[in-house]
């Protein structure tokens, strides 16, 4: 076994030297070579596909890292907005549910890409190690047979000369066999090899259709998230106007210790002031003939539908009786407490809305 082990590697060694010598005649230009231009044809748009499949690849791998890297970043940005909105703003609940919806998509996103895209391309990208290998052994076999053939020439010469058919049937069967050998893979690479580069383009169409949808399915999901919370940001926007959310003013040099007088109590002890019961060149409101509990009297120049049920809506010129608050601190600057006249709907209503009578 050993011995037939150094056998082969002998063989395998004076092959190679034989190609290299082949190969370094051929570019010396001392012997020919056999050429094939539709093949050289073929090899160089192989190349090219190659190439265009290992860059689409490589970026393809690293636009999934980025879109990965961005969903980590966008994950941990709402993090941060959701600990900032606080639970008593408005739609709180929904940010939180939408801030969740925004990953779970970038995940779908990431895998969609992963699975229908990027394996596609890895399944095609793996076409061309193997063809690779099966245009090098063509090489190969091309210069085994061209260095049997001059061999044989040389042989054919000189045993003109010596009379020595049996080194020249000899030579023609190895001239013969490399032919042959060389001849079936050049013949396999001949009909492989366009069928291959003319797959690109069916290739490229389903793989961008895929990718193009996925992208537009994405973003148009996640637009639909963000105009929600955007909606949301805007109410925030407007109830804050209201001062929905503002905190009561307390003067620093009143005595803490002393109850505060309400906003409501402060507006009657200035309408008391007013003389006959009318309203004066100031426009401050009438006292007078109000029925028990009502502070003053007010008209909506302005419509306003509420939005809490503890809020009072009205049409405009509808006429509004002020009471004061059941609890002084539930009193919001800007907003007051009554009734509309002629019904028994009560609740807090923004004072700019209205005009006292």
């Amino acid at each position: 076994m050993a011995e037939n082990k150094g056998m082969l590697l002998a063989k395998s060694v004076q092959k190679h030297a034989g190609r290299a010598k082949e190969k370094l005649l051929q570019n010396l230009g001392k012997v020919d070579r056999t050429a094939d231009e539709i093949f050289d044809e073929h090899l160089t748009n192989f190349n090219r596909q190659h190439t265009c499949a290992t860059r689409l690849q490589k970026e393809f791998s690293n636009y999934i890292r980025c879109v990965r890297a961005v969903q980590n970043a966008s994950k941990s940005l709402m993090e941060a907005i959701t600990e900032v909105y606080e639970s008593q703003w408005t739609g709180s609940e929904v940010l939180y549910g939408q801030a969740k919806t925004i990953d779970t998509q970038y995940q779908q996103f990431s895998y969609k890409l992963a699975d229908q895209v990027l394996k596609q391309l890895d399944t095609y990208a793996l076409q061309f190690p193997e063809m690779k290998k099966k245009i090098d052994k063509r090489g190969r076999k091309l210069v085994d047979y061209d260095s049997q053939r001059h061999s044989f020439q040389s042989l054919q010469a000189n045993a003109a000369k010596r009379k020595d058919d049996l080194k020249v049937t000899r030579g023609r069967e190895q001239l013969e066999e490399a032919k042959s050998t060389y001849e079936v893979l050049n013949s396999e690479l001949h009909d492989e090899l366009p069928a291959l580069y003319d797959s690109r383009i069916l290739f490229l169409v389903t793989n961008l259709q895929t990718l193009f949808a996925c992208e537009q399915q994405f973003h148009s999901e996640t637009s639909k998230v963000y105009a929600e919370l955007e909606a949301i940001v805007d109410k925030l926007a407007t109830e804050s106007q209201r001062g929905s959310y503002t905190l009561k003013k307390i003067n620093a040099n009143s005595n803490p210790s002393s109850p505060q007088q309400s906003p409501v109590k402060a507006n009657l002890s200035i309408v008391n002031n007013v003389t006959n019961g009318s309203a004066n060149a100031n426009g401050r409101a009438a006292t007078t003939d109000l029925p028990p509990g009502v502070l003053y009297r007010v008209k909506a120049t302005y419509k306003y539908v509420r939005e809490d049920v503890d809020e009072l809506s009205f049409e405009v010129g509808d006429v509004i009786n002020v009471v004061e608050y059941e609890d002084p601190e539930d009193q919001e600057e800007g907003w007051l407490m009554g009734n509309k006249e002629g019904t028994n709907e009560k609740g807090m209503f923004p004072a700019n809305f209205t005009r006292p009578l």
